[in-house]
């Protein structure tokens, strides 16, 4: 009994250990982010960095991509994406909730169109 025991642990370790080693150190990912400006570049650049494991996080307002590399061994992408989510951004995955998409200022209310127009003439 002792030895199937002493087995099932050696397994599961050894399990656990394989799992673990397919987490990159440096793993690099772009996500699509809403936004329209560069208080929006400065605030989702922000959570994402706020996030323990990640150690570069980009917005580019035209393209609305934020690239990131990140510790898969620290954090995990929908977690970051919550993250932005919860300062107020949508990804395609995880959307902001209305209260923290109300939060924004208003000049970075990317889901209203004359907001969006506004930001193309600018440009």
């Amino acid at each position: 009994m002792r030895k199937k025991v002493l087995f099932v642990f050696l397994m599961l370790g050894i399990t656990s250990s394989m799992l673990s080693q397919n987490k990159k150190k440096n793993a690099k990912v772009i996500i699509n982010v809403d936004g329209v400006c560069m208080m929006c570049k400065k605030r989702i650049e922000k959570a994402a960095l706020s996030m323990k494991g990640v150690k570069y996080a980009n917005w580019n307002v035209e393209t609305h991509d934020l690239s990131l590399i990140f510790d898969e061994r620290k954090t995990e992408l929908n977690l970051i994406k919550q993250k932005v989510a919860k300062v107020g951004h949508d990804t395609k995955e995880v959307k902001a909730s209305q209260i923290d998409y109300d939060n924004l200022h208003p000049c970075c209310k990317y889901r209203d169109e004359d907001v969006k127009n506004d930001h193309k003439k600018k440009a």
